[in-house]
């Protein structure tokens, strides 16, 4: 267990070096910091840090950098993750507000994100499955086909055309838009299925037909966009940190199920999670270090997202910022 001076030091080493990208030294340490004891001491507290795996020597007579230990230390005992000044926390509620509609959501935020942290942002769609049922519409479009309209707590936005096996009159839509609504209203989209099963035998003889053809419309279209979607942003961020090893990553980037996974890995999906260097299970990332947060909150829970960068980051202010964001994109979709 380090003590508090070597815990000073290690951070030290850690803001020095996300700073300058430089290799630190004693001396300097002792010099910019306010750490209240001789570059000797310094160095013997460094000597210390590097024999438990806190910090290492790229090259003789070089300075130290952190290692993924180190990182992951310093990120468990940050006092404070730097908040957002007032005019930020203004600029980002004005930005993402300006959406109109889901997709405009997503893409302002991933901008957003990128251009805070100077990293890779990713931000994962709000799944179906996770969603629920704002409102159903039902709007005739022919003497046997009707539109079929539903909107998501989210947002989202689904419309598919039902063909009709008979001629229907407006009350009869009317009727059934009304059952619709009444049952599923606030439902989970993974419950539509068994909530809707028995839902033709309740009505009138003359309605069933049109009922099944519309519900099982609704249900395929569950079972069609189903898919988890993610995007990102800001993969030029990534030039100047990786001189090798830049291209696994892009590819680690081009895959889905890898972004996916990395923003799902959490305890608690609605926490702020960090996983650095080594902790990443995909080799091509192992240089990188996660920052993920979910949006949305306890039974509304809706995606994550996050950014990814070199583990020469500045951690306080990444984890802030992807804390912030996710609390304005899931007020923004709770208020949709």
């Amino acid at each position: 267990m380090l003590d508090e001076r070597k815990l000073a030091v290690l951070r030290a080493v850690v803001e020095d070096y996300v700073s300058t990208n430089e290799p630190v030294g004693s001396k300097a340490l002792a010099e910019r910091h306010n750490l209240g004891v001789s570059p000797a001491t310094v160095r013997n507290d460094m000597a210390v840090l590097e024999e438990q795996g806190y910090i290492t020597q790229p090259h003789t007579s070089a300075g130290r950098v952190p290692t993924d230990k180190g990182y992951r230390l310093f990120v468990d005992r940050l006092s404070q993750i730097k908040p957002l000044s007032a005019a930020e926390r203004r600029a980002i509620e004005t930005f993402l507000a300006g959406a109109v509609d889901l997709d405009d959501v997503v893409t302002r935020t991933v901008r957003l994100l990128a251009q805070l942290t100077r990293q890779v942002a990713v931000v994962q769609y709000p799944s179906l499955v996770r969603s629920t049922v704002r409102h159903v519409e039902l709007v005739p479009l022919a003497e046997r086909r009707i539109m079929l309209v539903m909107i998501t707590n989210t947002g989202r936005v689904e419309q598919r055309v039902v063909d009709l096996p008979d001629v229907v009159d407006d009350g009869q839509v009317a009727h059934l838009r009304a059952v619709l609504n009444a049952s599923l209203d606030g439902c989970r989209l993974g419950r539509v299925a068994e909530q809707v099963a028995e839902l033709p035998e309740r009505l009138p003889e003359p309605d069933r037909p049109m009922a099944t053809a519309v519900l099982s419309v609704l249900l395929e279209t569950l079972v069609d966009r189903h898919e988890e979607k993610i995007v990102f942003a800001g993969a030029a961020n990534l030039a100047g940190d990786f001189s090798v090893g830049l291209r696994e990553v892009l590819e680690a980037l081009e895959e889905q199920v890898v972004l996916m996974r990395l923003l799902g890995e959490a305890n608690d999906p609605s926490a702020l999670t960090v996983r650095i260097g080594s902790e990443n299970p995909y080799s091509g990332l192992r240089g990188t270090s996660i920052v993920a947060a979910g949006y949305g909150s306890g039974d509304n829970e809706l995606a994550r997202l996050g950014v990814l960068g070199p583990t020469r980051m500045d951690y306080p202010v990444t984890m802030g910022a992807v804390r912030a964001v996710a609390r304005y994109v899931g007020q923004i979709l709770a208020g949709s």
